[in-house]
């Protein structure tokens, strides 16, 4: 998959609900099975299964021709949700004639980098057709909203713009005057206006929109940028480039149908949900959803034969593959990098390391992944924080101590993460899908040759 193919899945997916959905559709049509979690499941030795929960989180994993109760799961974890503005439970606001959108901050966005774009809604909006309560997908593709900056000549203090988050980040949507009359119920909790539009986009009435879950997005479409197309620009490649790498390195490692028939593991892809404000949620990284699945699969048939301790022991035999995006060395502010650690553009993955366990990278993690890589001609990088920087962190550390399985954390490199534009490299796409097929076709025998504890 090239990195035009990964512009064409960021424009369609502004939501973690279109991701979910351009995923769920990608399984599809590459032949995996759609599982329910509220009912019992038959699954089969060489076969391919997905399921979602909330429709904004996805699992999918491939079971080995030779998979028993006990073997390895190799795992691949992202996020697919990105700091935004959400619209709140009651957001008519209006002020000086002019109707605006009550927003609230979901993560922890670069926030200045949302005036004066055009921006516009999408998410899911639960209507009710037929007696029964629909899950619709919608994204408004007009430019609706805009959060419109101070003139620079009205600022008390030109060399230090400061904003405030409540008052100054509410977008502007429409003028009274140009609406007509106001409403006579005056106690709807959104403008009638905006319920308007929705419901024109989903092709339904008003009155059968009974709740939503609403972002505000960037109208302006991703692209390739620089003289040779070398760069991504683009929203929300925290974390949906590790997604789509990631999954589509999942795809091509069963897309072989000998390599799944002679493997012996579960290889596995999951992307979490709400891993920017915590992760603590049903579909989130600090759940029980990837350790409830997993016991499920092993539970794909009953035998004497099969440990009591299957799953304690598949645990220590696996191996978690942390995928979040890294901080890309800045031209403009080199310092802020430690001098041996500047991960670049498209020099391949980054494997990032905390000794404070910020991520959960290790020794042994890391040899075993960069050993893939040499294996297979594939470029990495090294990244850690400075000591006299702070560190973000990632599903890794969540897992690997809720599960007790060993973890590294990896990432494409890239400038202005959390900004309403990020930037990224065309050339990681494709060396990234490749290193995450390797690494699920080749952990288990690599594997083999490590020593982890002692025998």
């Amino acid at each position: 998959m090239s990195a035009t193919d990964f512009i064409s899945f960021l424009n369609k997916c502004p939501s973690p609900y279109h991701v979910v959905d351009q995923a769920r559709s990608i399984l599809l049509n590459e032949g995996y099975q759609e599982l329910n979690e509220r009912v019992k499941w038959d699954l089969k030795r060489n076969s391919k299964y997905f399921l979602t929960r909330n429709k904004s989180a996805i699992l999918s994993f491939a079971i080995g021709g030779k998979y028993v109760p006990g073997n390895p799961f190799v795992i691949i974890g992202t996020h697919c949700d990105s700091p935004a503005l959400k619209v709140r439970p009651i957001s008519k606001k209006e002020k000086e004639g002019i109707l605006q959108i009550g927003v609230s901050l979901y993560g922890g966005g670069l926030w200045n980098t949302w005036f004066d774009r055009d921006l516009s809604l999408a998410g899911r909006c639960i209507v009710e057709e037929n007696g029964k309560y629909k899950q619709r997908l919608v994204k408004i593709e007009k430019p609706l909203l805009r959060i419109p900056s101070l003139a620079i000549h009205l600022e008390s203090s030109r060399d230090n713009i400061q904003f405030n988050k409540e008052t100054h980040l509410m977008p502007i949507f429409a003028q009274r005057t140009l609406t007509g009359e106001k409403p006579k119920d005056d106690n709807t909790p959104h403008h009638p206006e905006m319920m308007d539009v929705l419901a024109k986009e989903l092709n339904t009435d008003v009155q059968n929109i009974k709740d939503f879950d609403l972002v505000l997005y960037d109208t302006n479409k991703s692209t390739l940028g620089g003289l040779n197309d070398e760069f991504i620009f683009s929203g929300r490649l925290d974390n949906q480039l590790m997604t789509y790498t990631g999954l589509h390195g999942f795809v091509n490692a069963n897309k072989d149908i000998t390599s799944l028939t002679e493997s012996s593991d579960c290889r596995v892809f999951v992307s979490f949900d709400h891993e920017e404000i915590g992760s603590t949620s049903d579909r989130g990284a600090d759940s029980v959803f990837l350790d409830t699945i997993l016991k499920r699969i092993m539970k794909m048939e009953v035998s004497q034969t099969i440990s009591p301790t299957a799953y304690q022991e598949a645990i220590r035999k696996s191996f978690l593959c942390s995928a979040d995006v890294a901080h890309a060395v800045h031209p403009n502010y080199p310092e802020k990098h430690e001098s041996c650690h500047k991960p670049k553009l498209n020099e391949g993955m980054v494997i990032k390391t905390n000794f404070n366990q910020r991520y959960a990278t290790t020794d042994l993690t890391s040899l075993l992944f960069e050993t893939i890589a040499k294996n297979n001609n594939l470029p990495v990088q090294e990244f850690v924080v400075k000591n006299d920087s702070p560190c973000g962190s990632t599903i890794g550390p969540l897992l690997s101590s809720k599960l007790g399985i060993r973890t590294i954390d990896v990432g494409c490199a890239q400038l202005s993460m959390h900004s309403i534009r990020e930037t990224g490299g065309t050339k990681d796409v494709e060396t990234s899908i490749s290193l995450f097929q390797h690494y699920l076709q080749e952990f288990t025998e690599l594997d083999e040759k490590f020593e982890i504890d002692y025998e």
